[in-house]
């Protein structure tokens, strides 16, 4: 995407720090407002149908494994490609730029490049268009596409969260936590790739 291996392991480091530190902000969040009574773990297990693994009933468990996951990864798939007609439809009829003046002003205010309103809707939309996007935007530094991508890698993107919905829905979980938490993460990844871009040598990309 970039073609440079310091963004891959920067973009790594970062997200690596942003997913620690949302849940350690979570955690003490969750502890301030005495949300958890009960052990998370210790409910989630008591509360599933765990088949025990046995010699007898192997083969029908891999076999379930396999189909599960098979199902998870042409779900996965499904959603990306519905969400890249989606932004292709939007981009024909001109509805994502409309939607792209949404952020013509917090853009300016921040000094960003106007030209990334479109690929940041698009990401919004669906990661891996929009990431896509926004590293091939040029601007006067490589940094703020960057920044960028690593707020979207973050959030996740609507098509990511609809993901987790449909995995997440039979379940007790809060999908909106799990949005608040994803918002965060992309906030504080943008943050933390801001600061190593500017503190590490190695990492000086305003060129």
């Amino acid at each position: 995407m970039f073609s440079n291996s310091n963004i891959g392991l920067l973009l790594f480091i970062t997200h690596t720090l942003s997913a620690i530190t949302v849940g350690i902000l979570l955690g003490q969040l969750a502890r301030l407002k005495h949300k958890f009574k009960n052990n998370i773990f210790e409910h989630s297990y008591n509360s599933s149908t765990n088949e025990l693994c046995t010699f007898n009933n192997l083969g029908s468990i891999l076999s379930n494994a396999i189909l599960e996951s098979s199902k998870t990864i042409i779900m996965i798939g499904g959603f990306v490609v519905i969400f890249s007609v989606i932004i292709s439809i939007l981009g024909n009829s001109k509805i994502l730029e409309i939607f792209s003046y949404l952020l013509y002003i917090p853009l300016k205010l921040l000094n960003i490049d106007l030209s990334f309103a479109k690929p940041i809707i698009s990401g919004i939309i669906e990661l891996t268009n929009g990431v896509l996007l926004v590293s091939s935007v040029t601007s006067k530094a490589l940094s703020f596409n960057i920044i960028i991508c690593a707020f979207l890698l973050g959030f996740g993107g609507i098509s990511v969260l609809l993901q987790v919905l449909s995995i997440t829905s039979k379940s007790d979980l809060s999908i909106k936590k799990y949005i608040y938490g994803k918002l965060l993460q992309g906030i504080i990844a943008a943050i933390y790739t801001y600061i190593l871009i500017n503190l590490i040598p190695m990492f000086f990309l305003n060129l």
